[in-house]
């Protein structure tokens, strides 16, 4: 599990938390079932007016990426490249067969399949290509999602405030209630914004951040399929990909 990211959502609460209390206000005034019903339950709404089936399905999926702090290995994935440009060198593209049958990655390994059976290079950039700008959709979907539920939140959070003082303003009668039903009305807009602004758009963004990291990790094996089919030599190829990755991630050094 990340632990900025659990960091980053306890340091809010906290601060929420701290901000009440120096206020003299009641901490025990977050508690509020009719706010999580407002909050939550318009948020579900929102995403399920907005979004299919198909895409709510992968939210369990899309939340086990969220918390993982597991990052692509760009230098393994650039070694192995190097590995098969030299089989294929010294030994030709068939040769590639039986260790590209071996490989654990799937995108990687359906790239070098097209390259043993001697399809067209343009043909092989293509599928490829069309298979990474298809993940490249169902992530920004996700994403997507997210940001719905974060621009949603806040103005559920105002609504939340507008039905308590509804409720408070309609119970004039006994003045002893009225000031902690007021406060208690705007409970609704510190969760609405909690939600929105401190978890919602972070996980949103935090989403496309690893999605930028599969597209450079695809982009390197795309890169490099193309080529070893090309018959560039090892050290070509490895540099070509370094220079790909940002300096801190690489794990040879520039001379």
């Amino acid at each position: 599990m990340d632990i900025f990211l659990i960091i980053g959502l306890v340091l809010g609460a906290i601060c929420i938390v701290m901000a009440l209390i120096l206020k003299g206000a009641s901490v025990a005034m977050l508690l509020n079932g009719e706010v999580a019903v407002i909050i939550f339950g318009g948020m579900i709404a929102a995403v399920l007016s907005s979004y299919t089936m198909a895409d709510i399905k992968r939210l369990p999926k899309v939340m086990k990426v969220l918390m993982s702090n597991e990052e692509p290995d760009l230098n393994g994935t650039i070694e192995k490249m190097v590995e098969l440009s030299n089989i294929a060198r010294r030994e030709g593209l068939l040769a590639l067969e039986a260790p590209v049958n071996e490989l654990d990655d799937p995108f990687m390994k359906q790239g070098l399949e097209l390259v043993v059976d001697g399809a067209e290079a343009e043909q092989i950039r293509d599928l490829m290509e069309s298979e990474v700008d298809a993940m490249e959709t169902r992530h920004h979907r996700m994403s997507g999602l997210f940001k719905t539920a974060g621009a949603t939140s806040p103005t559920l959070g105002v609504m939340g405030a507008a039905i308590g003082l509804i409720g408070a303003l309609g119970n004039l009668s006994d003045i002893n209630k009225l000031g902690p039903m007021i406060a208690s009305a705007f409970v609704a807009t510190i969760f609405g914004i909690f939600m929105g602004y401190l978890v919602m758009i972070p996980f949103a963004t935090r989403l496309e951040a690893k999605n930028e990291e599969e597209v450079l990790l695809k982009t390197l094996i795309i890169e490099g399929v193309m080529d070893i089919q090309a018959g560039h030599s090892a050290k070509v190829i490895e540099q070509k990909l370094y220079a790909q990755i940002p300096p801190e991630k690489r794990k040879v050094s520039e001379e």
